[in-house]
């Protein structure tokens, strides 16, 4: 890509793997399909269009260009080259977060030119004008396949009623929550397995440790199963061979794991976390509970359990939910009009 063809940067600052940089990381493909779009940051990966830092300072001051921005960090950074290296920006911020600003990022949001809520909850936060573009999966990724059996047997996971918790292991997934009510459920149902699958930072090893012990207290071991952290191109297929998928979280940015099992075709019991409301259809594609609701998380799982009818319906209609709303082509192509539409008025 010629420097100059440049249309669109969309920073990624931060080091460690999250939620927004696996936003950002799965749009940026989609995106340079449509439009000039680079990132710039550290450890990014080989496959993505980007720029380093000093390029970034080299760019031409007369060319307007959309500076999209996702953290504090990246919306001051785009409002110093705007304000002292006099780039040609418009600024670009979104907002998954779900409580009150800090004066501080309000102060930056207010000189944004576009704001973008991930959802309605992140928009109920926000003082400006805004637009709510929600978060998308590719669903060319996240797919059913039919034949269950013959692809547990090939990931090497047990046979029966599988039901998975996928994320980080701390206890704002409620990883915990997830533990207790599998408790239940393995009590009630002799072919009920709970698969948790994530990373653990070295933070939260004793809360891992501490689930170990309460799974082995009540005897099932063999049946709440630790498989920790997963290539990334397994987890497609993991979510595949899944018949329920439980998201007890406590607290959420927005959350794509929801989306992850809908698209593959397995029904979703979540919290009122994150964006699951916006997501999951309360009775039609999976339900919603309270947050920290064990009884009624543990009620809809062992009804779920019952009756592979009322699955089967929740997973239909969970997949054509995602494409009709939650397809990361729909995002991509969203915040390309966006673009262009901003870039036609500098």
């Amino acid at each position: 890509m010629n420097l100059d063809d440049i249309k669109v940067i969309a920073p990624n600052f931060k080091k460690r793997w999250s939620g927004v940089t696996s936003t950002i990381f799965r749009l940026l493909p989609l995106q340079s399909k449509q439009i000039e779009i680079v990132t710039v940051g550290p450890s990014l990966p080989a496959s993505l269009p980007k720029i380093s830092f000093i390029t970034l300072l080299g760019l031409s001051t007369n060319k307007p260009r959309i500076w999209h921005a996702r953290r504090n960090l990246e919306m001051l950074t785009g409002l110093i080259l705007k304000n002292i290296f006099r780039k040609n920006l418009k600024l670009v911020f979104t907002s998954d977060a779900q409580r009150h600003h800090t004066k501080y990022t309000k102060k930056l949001i207010s000189r944004m030119d576009a704001v973008i809520a991930g959802s309605q909850k992140a928009a109920d936060y926000l003082e400006v004008p805004h637009i709510i573009i929600h978060h998308g999966i590719d669903t060319e990724t996240f797919k059913p396949i039919l034949d269950k059996i013959e692809l547990r047997h090939k990931l090497d996971l047990p046979q029966g009623n599988l039901i998975g918790c996928f994320g980080r292991i701390r206890p704002q997934k409620g990883v915990d929550i997830f533990v207790e009510v599998m408790i239940k459920a393995c009590a009630e149902d002799p072919l009920a397995i709970g698969l948790i699958c994530g990373h653990t930072t070295a933070d939260h090893k004793e809360f891992e440790a501490d689930l170990r012990v309460r799974v082995s207290n009540a005897g099932f071991s063999d049946r709440i199963i630790f498989l920790g952290t997963q290539p990334s191109d397994r987890l497609p297929l993991l979510f595949a061979a899944l018949d329920i998928y439980l998201a007890p979280q406590r607290n959420e940015g927005f959350g794509l794991t929801p989306l992850e099992a809908m698209a593959s075709g397995v029904p979703v019991i979540a919290t009122t976390a994150g964006a699951f409301e916006e997501m999951v259809l309360n009775g039609e594609t999976g339900y919603i509970v309270k947050i920290e609701d064990i009884g009624d998380m543990s009620d809809r799982l062992i009804e779920l359990l019952k009756n592979e009818r009322r699955r089967k319906a929740l997973a239909k209609a969970s997949i054509e939910r995602v494409a009709q709303k939650f397809d990361i082509k729909g995002e991509a192509a969203t915040l390309v009009r966006l673009y262009k539409d901003l870039l036609s008025k500098a």
